[in-house]
């Protein structure tokens, strides 16, 4: 019986995007690496827990949830998190920052300075700019006098992301237009807060970083896995957790938070293709050393 294999989330690293799994082992993700695996016959997905720790019922969780935890576990872990404003005292000092992802849609959002890019590479930003940076609360208060002053929105669903990644602007000039202007018209608000320093606009653009370049559009997305289920294609573009692979049907993306909870095992010599729920696009858009 194969190795089965858990998959504890996407991360970005220096090299590049990388796979995690529990107990510290990583698959580094190449262009043009084959990613194929299985959700293993008759196996269940179960909650991943919060915080570090395991759940305690390792309640089975519905296959299309990115979250992979249980109500309890999730309320845990949300309860010890900055985006649910339950931490006031907090005293690293936070960036505010500007995130484009296509045209018309740039956000506002707020990570620690220690983080530095990683927050803007997990969301999948084609381009950003730091906006300030100082305090916990001051930052929070940008961001909100952003939403109400300037109807930025502080969040953009995961699909239309993807929907938009292979018809972007062909120059970083273009890219990087609106988040220019946007930034000259936050720093210029009279409200902003005293304790938190404005910094100037620097777009860093991750259409290399990412692979787009000449991307094609997908053709659709994993709903979810199912037991029994299997993927395979060749990686030609990776954006916050998402992978594009290349299959015989065209580019399919997979959500890699699908992948946690699930015991997973390497694709047998024969298997390929999707054997698992795609959700079509109207329009194209021995000891194992790893997984795959």
């Amino acid at each position: 019986m194969a190795q089965a294999w858990k998959c504890s989330g996407l991360r970005w690293a220096a090299g590049g995007p990388v796979l995690l799994w529990d107990g510290g082992r990583r698959s580094a993700l190449t262009w043009g690496k084959r990613v194929a695996f299985g959700a293993a016959d008759g196996g269940v997905r179960t909650c991943v827990g919060a915080r570090g720790h395991a759940c305690p019922v390792r309640a089975v969780v519905p296959g299309r949830s990115t979250g992979a935890r249980c109500e309890e576990c999730a309320r845990l872990d949300r309860a010890h998190s900055v985006a649910a404003d339950t931490i006031a005292d907090d005293p690293r000092p936070y960036h505010v920052y500007l995130a484009w992802f296509g045209p018309g849609m740039v956000k506002v959002g707020i990570t620690a300075e220690e983080r530095g890019s990683a927050r803007l590479l997990e969301q999948g930003a084609v381009c950003f700019s730091w906006l300030g940076l100082g305090p916990l609360m001051a930052a929070r208060r940008t961001e909100e006098l952003l939403r109400a002053a300037l109807r930025v929105p502080d969040r953009i669903p995961y699909g239309e992301k993807r929907a938009v990644r292979s018809r972007l602007p062909a120059s970083e000039a273009e890219r990087a237009a609106e988040v220019e202007a946007l930034h000259g018209r936050a720093v210029g608000l009279a409200e902003w807060p005293e304790s938190l320093t404005r910094e100037p606009c620097q777009v860093v653009d991750h259409v290399g970083v990412f692979g787009l370049a000449g991307l094609p559009g997908a053709v659709g997305e994993v709903g979810e896995l199912v037991a029994g289920g299997w993927v395979s294609g060749e990686l030609v573009a990776a954006a916050g957790p998402d992978l594009h692979l290349a299959t015989g049907r065209g580019v399919v993306v997979l959500d890699t938070r699908l992948m946690t909870g699930w015991d997973l095992v390497p694709a047998a010599g024969g298997e390929a293709g999707f054997t698992v729920p795609v959700r079509e696009f109207r329009e194209a858009a021995g000891v194992q050393d790893g997984l795959f």
